[in-house]
């Protein structure tokens, strides 16, 4: 049986259940679900939803769940291109890149967003997952001319967005990079394109705390779920602790968002992620869903005809009531009135087109 520690509230679902508790909360969440420690700031994604991003001509979150790993050297572009699911060779210094890890048998150990500044490697991920990710691949190096760091400390990550944020950006940077994923770095720091939402444009920035201090009176602060929010409409996975090794690369679409390439050469897992693509069709992918019910954690089960048929990947709030979510299941039961959360009886999910094709293997 498993159990979900808070430190706040726990959702109304479960409060007259936990009436007698007047400071941590425990709550039975079935024998599908294991055990997870829920953080500070986990909760937000739990509780109030968060405001409409249309809504601010310019907003901003502090991506406080993302940490930085950095590798340096004259052989990390060697190194990482031999470790990671996308060609870092090939990535222009203007561009980032969507990419992936995996174990030997093709299950993704993190996902990351990737930029080169000279032989400087920079790899952006869930923060609570690094510690172990670095370690893991720290044993892969040998002698290779290469270290990893954590470099998070000192760097704050900013997502924004908003109508009003590509001119405060092109005043700050000097010029706004071009199309999904492009870059530019100054003194300031290093700003990214991301794909926009329902036509709005969203950026991350990677600044120190200088820069917030002296220009956060430009934006409108957000709490964290509002930005994730923006990345599961954009159809955006990031793996965390609950999901890893839960998937193959092709089973969250990360093929489909350019997180993958077939011809770079081998990498642990490639066997596996290739074969998939050329020889087998794939029948589980992932989907994007509202829930009219409390926001779910990352891993939760979904069920259908009573037995468990996917997991969740990501999920936010949405501002308007209810949830969104990023689920991988199957392909044959991503259609209305199948698919429940949590439970065999538990709230449905309504399916909602991804905004990107996906490949057609």
């Amino acid at each position: 049986m498993g159990w979900l520690i808070y430190s706040q509230a726990p959702p109304a679902a479960a409060a007259a259940k936990n009436r007698n508790h007047k400071n941590k909360r425990r709550i039975n969440t079935g024998p599908q679900t294991k055990v997870s420690i829920i953080t500070a700031s986990l909760p937000h994604f739990r509780n109030a939803p968060p405001m409409n991003p249309f809504a601010a001509p310019c907003w901003a979150a502090t991506l406080s769940d993302l940490g930085l790993m950095v590798a340096d050297g004259t052989e990390a572009i060697d190194f990482l291109q031999s470790q990671l699911t996308n060609d870092l060779k090939g990535l222009p210094a203007d561009r980032a890149q969507l990419s992936g890890y995996c174990t030997a048998k093709g299950r993704l150990l993190a996902t990351f967003l990737v930029w080169k500044n000279g032989d400087t490697v920079r790899l952006l991920l869930n923060h609570e997952i690094q510690p172990a990710v670095q370690k893991r691949l720290g044993m892969f190096i040998l002698r290779a001319k290469v270290k990893l760091h954590d470099a998070t400390a000192g760097r704050v990550f900013l997502g924004m967005g908003g109508a009003a944020a590509p001119d405060f950006l092109a005043k700050i940077f000097g010029v706004l990079p071009e199309g999904d994923y492009g870059l530019v770095h100054t003194e300031i720091g290093t700003l990214i394109r991301l794909p926009a939402v329902s036509g709005t444009p969203r950026w991350l920035l990677d600044v120190d705390r200088d820069f917030v201090q002296q220009h956060s009176a430009q934006w409108q602060s957000v709490a964290l779920p509002l930005w994730w929010w923006t990345q599961i409409q954009a159809g955006i996975p990031q793996v965390v602790a609950a999901t890893q090794e839960k998937f193959v690369p092709q089973m969250i679409n990360l093929d489909a968002i350019g997180g993958v390439s077939f011809s770079k050469g081998c990498y642990p897992g490639q066997e596996i992620v290739a074969r998939s693509h050329y020889l087998g069709k794939l029948k589980r992918r992932m989907a994007l869903a509202h829930v009219a019910a409390d926001t779910p954690l990352p891993g939760t089960d979904v069920f259908h005809d009573g037995q468990p048929c996917g997991v969740i990947v990501n999920a936010a709030p949405h501002f308007a009531g209810g949830c969104d979510v990023l689920v991988e299941l199957p392909l044959e039961i991503q259609s209305p009135g199948q698919v429940h959360l949590g439970s065999a009886d538990g709230a449905l999910l309504e399916f909602l087109p991804l905004p990107y094709p996906l490949p057609a293997k």
